[in-house]
């Protein structure tokens, strides 16, 4: 698939999309996650590590796309291990996509579900998100590179707002103490928190469409340290008004946080149904971002139109976010493409990385 211009995106345009895809439903489900397994206040250094992680595997993936400049990993991976193993690999990519669209419009109908549409049918909410969400990526990337520079400013200053306002029920006790029980609680959450900043590999994909691709690592290091802050920020702020026994006893710890106090006076008084309707189009954004790169992986692939694959893709995304019959099956569903992300963003790209720099000297790279 030959890139035209209007398909080129900026650097900051960059940066916001990795940054959306990030932060979805980690920011509402990642205090209860991430405490279950540290079982310490120290939950926001694991965080800390698991950015780090996330920084040091999205550089590596950044520095072996630049080394295929107009070119996705659908279409440069068969140049460095051959035809099969590349198209297999490339299978797994696009499953790993889908997965991650479908579990993401799903998260998006349970969300709605628990504190705006009490008693909508699932498949309601699930097929009007992807309508949507088709509606927008039959554009290309341009247009979803716009929707997420409307949507992040609006996501970030309310965020802020709400969640520094539940300051009144902050206790900085139930943050202490700092490594009371050592560092092994903080390495059990470091997989965890490293799971909650699967989004870097979309770089995979996004490096052609950059007008400057030599600025993709500036891109990369925004698009995630702005979510390791929010995340920080959501951790510290959720067990310091919550506790540590709380957090871990509630579905949605982040949205709960947020219920559990009042402003008198203001316009609005309660605010989780404000910062809602603003998440679900953070989450809205994941899904479409996936959806996407799952349709243009099935395009290269096949060296088809990208449209047609949009359009089949439909069923199948529906049929996946339908798979969970509740809310424990959904974490499940969850974990699993967690760990997909895992394994196979945390070593593939550094292997690939080595081989095509073991046979050199062939491919136009960037430095």
């Amino acid at each position: 698939m030959i890139l035209s211009p209007k398909d080129k995106i900026t650097t900051p345009q960059t940066a916001v999309i990795v940054i959306n895809f990030i932060l979805g439903t980690g920011l509402l489900t990642l205090p209860r996650s991430a405490t279950e397994k540290v079982h310490t206040p120290d939950v926001w250094i694991s965080v800390i590590l698991g950015g780090i992680i996330a920084i040091i595997a999205g550089v590596i993936m950044v520095k072996l796309s630049q080394q295929f400049p107009e070119k996705t990993v659908y279409q440069y991976i068969n140049e460095i291990v051959g035809k099969w193993l590349g198209s297999l690999l490339s299978l797994v990519i696009i499953l790993y996509f889908i997965m991650t669209s479908g579990f993401q419009l799903r998260a998006m109908a349970e969300v709605v579900r628990y504190l705006l549409l009490e008693g909508t049918p699932t498949w309601a909410i699930t097929m009007i998100f992807m309508w949507v969400g088709l509606y927008l990526i039959i554009g290309g990337v341009n247009p979803i590179a716009r929707l997420f520079e409307i949507i992040l400013p609006l996501a970030v200053f309310l965020f802020l707002v709400v969640t520094f306002m539940s300051f009144k029920i902050f206790e900085i006790d139930n943050l202490r103490p700092v490594l009371g029980d050592g560092v092994i609680p903080v390495l059990k959450g470091v997989k965890t928190t490293a799971l909650a900043f699967s989004g870097p590999e979309i770089m995979l994909l996004l490096v052609p469409f950059m007008n400057q691709p030599k600025k993709a690592v500036k891109a990369l290091l925004v698009g995630v340290s702005i979510p390791l802050i929010f995340y920080v920020i959501t951790v510290v702020m959720v067990i310091g008004a919550l506790s540590v026994d709380g957090v871990v006893l509630r579905t949605w710890p982040t949205l709960d946080l947020i219920r559990s106090f009042e402003i008198s006076g203001l316009i609005f008084e309660r605010f989780e149904s404000l910062l809602l309707g603003v998440w679900i189009m953070q989450i809205f954004a994941t899904f479409t971002i996936s959806y996407f790169a799952a349709a243009l992986g099935l395009a290269q692939l096949t060296k088809k139109s990208i449209h047609p694959f949009m359009y089949g893709l439909l069923p199948i995304l529906y049929i996946i976010a339908m798979i969970p019959k509740n809310i424990n099956d959904l974490f499940k569903q969850g974990d699993f493409v967690g760990h997909m992300a895992l394994f196979l963003f945390g070593l593939l790209p550094l292997l690939l990385l080595i081989i095509s720099r073991i046979k050199g000297g062939k491919y136009e790279t960037i430095t």
